[in-house]
């Protein structure tokens, strides 16, 4: 198995630290709003890579933290006057539920930064103690960059060239650093802000720290495998690797994984283009297993480009997959014969080269765009030479390698259930039911389950409306 190293610039055969498992760590959402589809792409990505390492026999402990404190999230809380967390822990659930209906598995560890907290004041007195980080007059620490001799091995940035005022490493305290590079592990509380004691001032964690305190807390001091979008390489990854290497004198992480972005008919997406989707938005229009499948449409180091014609054209492309999963479940449900025969057993050995195909694609860096064209090539030999004459043994040995091969890319093969227009009415009637009875979770619930049946509402003067996805 092969992954491009971001930190060697060249594909790397794959070698665990330790036979037969895999640690992963994934950096999440910061929890200020509801997750927009360019979270969306390395949620998915990273989850196929998981899951195709799980395919492979490895046991997988997968981290991925929530950011649940930051300016955006005690900037909505202001906005709101509820504490910080309100908004931090509401975010949480609703990222769950997208996840969930993109089909993205549960991490095995989600940490919260704000649960973490000693955590990062036990590393921050290590740095300081090891002369890797100081304190400013106002409590602000500073991790000393100079003092890691590799700083900028990630992004193959040089120290000399960033030396020019850095625009994203400022912070208030500015004028405390003893270098312009310099960058924030802990600062002072403000007005109106959540913080916590520390032995420098009453204050919060900067944003770095805590993905190097969260990795090795839940996966050790070394992992096999960190990832995360490429807007991620720099500052953020970059400065992992110094408090981590610096703090516990051992190389971080063995392999970086990037995605890359994902444009808004060939734009970057921005709310003030008026571009910005979130995940939310596309379930209004599609079921998100298109989105999902769209996603792994790509190769994920390859920019991808979002759009409507795009989104129909992969929405027609999993319609096939899904066509061609229910015809084979009817066939397997009606087959007159058991054994299968030589003619089939020939048949059988020419369907295994799509598996092949397959895996190939996936051993060389996780490349989902010819892993998908594996699989179309199955399709079309199933629906070619399978048929109401086919044996039981056939059948069931090529619908469980295209399982396996839909399986391993998250793809839920079975259509749903056609739900009647009698039973979203009342559904609607019941959520109604309960808001009039002020039972809002349970109002919320129904409008998340008909969500999850491809329902949509919308509250407005004359009632509620609904639409099919």
């Amino acid at each position: 198995m092969k992954i491009y190293n971001t930190l060697t610039k060249r594909k790397e055969e794959f070698v665990p630290i330790e036979e037969g498992k895999v640690r992963m760590y994934v950096c999440g959402p910061t929890v200020y709003n509801l997750i927009h589809i360019g979270n969306a792409r390395p949620m998915i990505v990273f989850d196929t890579v998981r899951r195709y390492m799980e395919y492979k026999g490895y046991e997988v402990n997968y981290v991925s933290n929530f950011t649940d404190v930051d300016d955006k999230i005690i900037k909505a809380a202001n906005a709101e006057g509820v504490d910080s967390s309100v908004i931090s822990e509401r975010y949480i659930e609703e990222c769950k539920k997208d996840m969930k209906a993109l089909n993205v598995k549960e991490a095995t560890t989600h940490p919260k930064a704000t649960e973490e907290i000693d955590g990062m004041l036990e590393m921050i007195g290590t740095l300081i103690n090891k002369n890797h980080a100081y304190v400013g007059g106002d409590g602000t620490v500073y991790f000393k960059t100079r003092s890691f001799k590799e700083y900028g091995k990630l992004s193959h940035k040089n120290l000399d060239d960033l030396q020019g005022g850095n625009r994203s490493l400022l912070v208030t305290g500015e004028d405390q650093k003893e270098d312009p590079l310099d960058f924030v592990l802990w600062k002072p509380k403000k007005e109106g802000e959540p913080y916590w004691c520390s032995p420098w001032c009453n204050g919060r964690p900067g944003w770095h720290i805590e993905c190097s305190v969260m990795s090795k807390k839940y996966l050790g001091e070394e992992i096999d495998i960190h990832a995360g979008g490429e807007d991620l390489v720099f500052p953020h990854h970059e400065n992992e690797i110094d408090q981590s290497e610096a703090a516990n004198g051992k190389t971080f992480a063995r392999y970086w994984m990037h995605n890359a972005f994902l444009n808004i008919d060939n734009k970057k997406m921005s709310k003030s283009l008026g571009n910005f989707f979130t995940v939310r938005d596309i379930a209004e229009k599609y079921d998100l297993q298109v989105l999902r499948f769209f996603m792994l449409s790509a190769h994920y180091r390859s920019q991808l480009n979002f759009s409507a014609d795009l989104m129909e054209a992969a929405k027609n492309s999993l319609e096939r997959i899904l066509n061609a999963a229910e015809r084979m479940q009817g066939l397997l449900d009606n087959a007159k014969s058991e054994a299968m025969t030589d003619a089939e057993k020939e048949l059988l050995a020419t369907a295994k080269t799509f598996m092949e195909k397959y895996e190939a694609a996936m051993e060389d860096d996780f490349n989902t765009a010819d892993a998908i064209s594996a699989i179309f090539e199955l399709v079309k030999f199933m629906n070619t030479n399978a048929g109401e004459d086919s044996s039981k043994e056939y059948l069931d040995e090529l619908t469980g390698m295209f399982k396996t091969m839909t399986d391993v890319c998250g793809i839920i093969t079975e259509k749903k259930a056609e739900i009647l227009d009698a039973d979203i009415e009342q559904m609607i009637a019941d959520r109604q039911a309960a808001r009039k009875a002020k039972d809002f979770a349970k109002a919320d619930e129904i409008r998340n389950k008909l969500l999850e049946m491809g329902i949509v509402l919308e509250d407005t003067r004359e009632g509620v409306k609904w639409k099919r996805a």
